[in-house]
């Protein structure tokens, strides 16, 4: 191999390949429900249309609230552990090997708790669409995620007319 095929494989290697097991994670933790490592794998890379991230979720936490998407679709990959998918109003029993698809809409309300004794670990994969509409059912909010990370949340009840403040 060329010392320039040899330097253009590494650059399509960084750009293309993640480790899920070796990316940097963040902890994330709100007493009493919320505790998690957080990583990015496909931070970084080429990838513009589909977002990937390794979650590792305590004994008897969850990682986010109960949740539905208005445009983008998910799916999870339970890499070790067990634990019950929320959905629906639903409680499912989810185990290491399950891959969990969740379209958009409100129909398909959700989030993943671990219910065990052990961490449980998965891959979040998602559209990357963007501007994206979340709603939380539990707690009555919307949120609202632009591009370059602008983003805002707020209760359904506080909501303004449209006309509010224009002339």
């Amino acid at each position: 191999m060329s010392e320039s095929s040899s330097s253009r494989a590494e650059e399509l290697r960084h750009q293309l390949i993640r480790n899920h097991q070796t990316v940097a994670r963040e902890r994330f933790v709100r007493a009493p429900r919320y505790d998690s490592l957080i990583g990015g794998v496909s931070e970084g890379t080429k990838a513009r249309k589909l977002g990937c991230g390794v979650d590792t979720v305590a004994p008897g936490q969850q990682s986010c609230p109960y949740h539905f998407h208005h445009t983008q679709e998910e799916m999870f990959i339970v890499l070790a552990g067990s634990g019950t998918l929320r959905v629906a109003g639903e409680m499912l029993p989810i185990q290491a090997g399950d891959v969990i698809f969740i379209p958009c809409g409100p129909d398909y309300p959700h989030h993943i708790l671990n219910t065990s004794d052990a961490p449980l670990s998965y891959l979040s994969i998602s559209t990357q669409e963007r501007p994206e509409v979340c709603e939380y059912p539990d707690s009555g909010k919307i949120g609202v995620f632009a591009n370059q990370g602008r983003s805002f949340v707020q209760r359904l009840e506080n909501g303004l007319d449209y006309w509010e403040g224009e002339p």
